[in-house]
């Protein structure tokens, strides 16, 4: 069955919207407006708490997914493939219902508390409501893949004692499922959607402050500064500006529809095939949600599951961060020596040192996020203070360019510094100091035109942050019935004694079955909600089978990522397809290519702990990155056909070989794997002279 290119432009943008509610056309008129104002009052409901933490975290998980809710319902119909121009009534009442129904813990929560454990038929049926509330809009923004995964688990708590193939268990009544779901922080308002309440919105608005403010010419003009002349540069360019963009943004859809912009259509100029263009992009863009300090969703989820700091997981991620990055690095490089792609003229390059000159005061929130972070303080004060220090920061700016003249300049900065002293002095907590900064910068702003639009270009990063969270927020919502269930009926560790079995107790094969699950359930699940799913069913095999705990998660929030690369669904490749408009099915396997090399990376963690930084011997961590880097360069080799000259198919699957050895941490495999690369690259010179010979003779 084909699909007309009408239609598949229509797939794409709903895809697209799907995964970044940002890029969804706004509403004119009253609906417009009404949207707007909901999405700032959401930001401004979350930083409130944030500062302040004047209510309890149950209600700010309540009231967090019922502004989720309101949202979702606003922009998302009911038919993903309508046209929405504006917000039908019935919308505005499922909305304002969602809405209702997350105020209740708010207005009831003495009472509830009171009843805990004997709710009342109001508890019930309000809770049946949000639930079924939360489904929709799930659906809405994610189709059916994923409320119909999280939705079975539902009867299976009811009728569990029916369930043959030794699947039952004692059952449990309605009463006690809702409970469990609405009442508990266990169901829709459990870890994931406390960790999206407490860290990923602030996160995500903190990049929307950075994109408004420049950032991705920043990162662009740095890149094309650094690599844009080398061979195939447009490509390397577009390598380094997703990993630079994925410090302040964890969501690979939104880096590829930012960053993709500008380098897509340069890879292209310069001889670069659409397909392998958008692939590229896209499997940098992905990367971005491995890459420290501000990594994806599931990274925050992963931090409070096992119970540890988020700097840790970031420390722990760091490596194979730079390694999938190296990896997409080399695999261009490698596609362009085969192709003979050339970069762009130096003189058409801008100086990487001017650029970060002249943007130099929008990397000082990222540095003071970046101490904070590796400081001992929480990601929740971190994030506070990024947002803080960015506002203030672009508003200062604004001033101090209308101000004028140097002197004027220094003078007002001066006034700054000892406004800030005084607040100081009163007794302010440093988050209370922030925004009181923000607030007296906001006065003389409105005394001048351009302060006027830096406020609006503000207070539109602040809507833009409220929509940009809607995906993450709703699918956090929804896995927690599925984490609720599985609790409830004691099947995680069921399915955590069959991946053990089912792999006879070997590593490797357990590793591989964790791999493909991964991927199976990335081809219909966002990133988020497939990390929470199988770290709550294999990662736990892996524990009882002696992978570390911070190992196994990293594993399988490594292969979340890359699943979201992989055909049929493919979501970044789809994004990517609607910018060099070359077929998404093509596009999602180049990109798998390109990106196959980085599956080496969590198999060699697992294997040796070292490289997610697991020891105090920095000889080790040295020995395990020189060894996944030689693997890396052997995988991409054999990937692509090319390494110093063309390879043919017996020396691609000698190299593929010796780079399995690199994994394997069995005795003699690293000495065989080094004995081979040495054979193999002593060739390869020897193939390179003699070519180099006859083209000169």
């Amino acid at each position: 069955m084909t699909t007309k290119p009408g239609e598949a432009d229509a797939q794409i943008r709903q895809a697209i919207d799907r995964e970044n509610p940002s890029t969804v056309a706004a509403f004119e008129g009253f609906d417009g407006r009404a949207v707007f104002a909901i999405a700032v009052a959401f930001s401004a409901f979350q930083l409130w708490t944030a500062a302040f933490n004047p209510v309890s975290s149950m209600v700010v998980r309540s009231v967090h997914v019922g502004f989720l809710l309101l949202m979702t319902f606003a922009l998302f119909g009911f038919r993903q493939e309508a046209a929405r121009k504006r917000v039908p009534w019935y919308d505005w009442l499922l909305g304002l219902t969602a809405f209702g129904t997350g105020l209740y813990h708010y207005v009831f929560e003495v009472e509830l508390i009171q009843r805990s454990g004997d709710p009342s038929t109001a508890d019930l049926i309000v809770g049946a409501i949000a639930v079924a509330l939360v489904f929709e809009a799930a659906r809405r923004i994610m189709g059916l893949a994923l409320p119909i995964m999280c939705g079975v688990f539902i009867p299976y708590a009811l009728f569990g004692r029916h369930l043959p193939f030794g699947l039952g268990h004692r059952g449990y009544d309605l009463d006690q499922v809702i409970d469990t779901l609405f009442l508990s922080t266990e169901g829709i308002y459990g870890t994931p959607t406390f960790v999206s309440a407490s860290y990923i919105f602030l996160f995500i608005l903190f990049g929307a402050f950075l994109e408004r403010a420049g950032m991705i010419k920043l990162f662009n003009d740095v890149s094309l500064g650094l690599v844009g002349h080398a061979k195939g540069g447009p490509a390397k360019v577009a390598v380094i500006s997703s990993g630079l963009m994925g410090t302040i943004n964890g969501s690979g859809v939104a880096n590829v529809l930012t960053t993709g912009q500008f380098t897509i259509p340069l890879m292209m100029r310069f001889g670069y095939r659409p397909a392998f263009a958008g692939a590229v992009e896209a499997t940098a863009s992905m990367g971005g949600q491995l890459m420290p300090p501000v990594m994806g969703a599931a990274a925050f989820i992963m931090a409070e599951t096992i119970g540890v700091p988020y700097s840790e997981v970031a420390i722990a991620a760091a490596i194979p961060a730079i390694l999938y990055f190296g990896s997409a690095f080399w695999m261009v490089h490698l596609e362009a020596g085969m192709r003979n792609l050339v970069g762009l003229p130096r003189e058409q390059c801008p100086s990487a040192l001017r650029a970060v000159v002249e943007g130099w005061y929008l990397l000082l929130p990222l540095a003071a996020l970046i101490y904070l972070l590796f400081s001992g303080f929480t990601p929740l004060f971190a994030g506070v203070i990024g947002i803080a220090a960015t506002a203030a920061l672009i508003l200062g700016m604004s001033i101090a360019g209308a101000v004028g003249a140097t002197a004027l300049r220094v003078a007002f900065w001066v006034v700054v510094g000892l406004v800030a002293a005084g607040l100081w002095r009163l007794g302010l907590r440093t988050e209370h100091l922030a925004f009181a900064m923000v607030a007296l910068l906001i006065v003389p702003c409105l005394l001048f035109r351009g302060g006027r639009e830096t406020l609006r270009l503000v207070v539109n990063s602040v809507a833009d942050g409220a929509k940009n969270a809607i995906g993450v927020g709703v699918a956090c919502a929804l896995v927690g019935v599925l984490i609720g269930m599985m609790t409830l009926t004691g099947l995680a560790s069921s399915f955590a004694s069959t991946i053990v079995e089912w792999s006879g107790g070997n590593l490797l094969a357990a590793l591989v079955l964790t791999m493909i699950a991964c991927i199976v359930l990335g081809t219909g699940l966002p990133t988020t909600a497939n990390y929470i799913i199988t770290a709550s069913i294999a990662a736990p095999a892996l524990l009882t089978m002696g992978v570390p705990l911070i190992v196994s998660h990293m594993f399988v929030f490594y292969f979340g990522i890359m699943a979201d690369l992989t055909p049929p669904v493919a979501l970044a490749a789809l994004a990517a397809s609607s910018i060099c408009k070359a077929d998404h099915m093509d596009i999602g396997w180049i990109a798998t290519r390109v990106a196959m090399a980085g599956y080496v990376v969590p198999f060699m963690a697992v294997y040796d702990p070292a490289l997610v930084l697991q020891t105090g011997d920095w000889l080790a961590v040295a020995y395990v990155f020189g060894k996944a880097c030689i693997a890396i360069a052997l995988w991409g080799a054999a990937t692509i056909g090319f390494f110093w000259t063309p390879l043919p198919l017996a020396a691609r699957v000698y190299a593929a070989a010796t780079a399995f050895l690199f994994v394997l941490a069995l005795p003699l495999t690293d000495e065989a794997a080094f004995a081979m690369t040495g054979l193999f690259l002593l060739w390869q010179h020897r193939r390179r002279r003699t070519q180099t010979s006859l083209r000169a003779a």
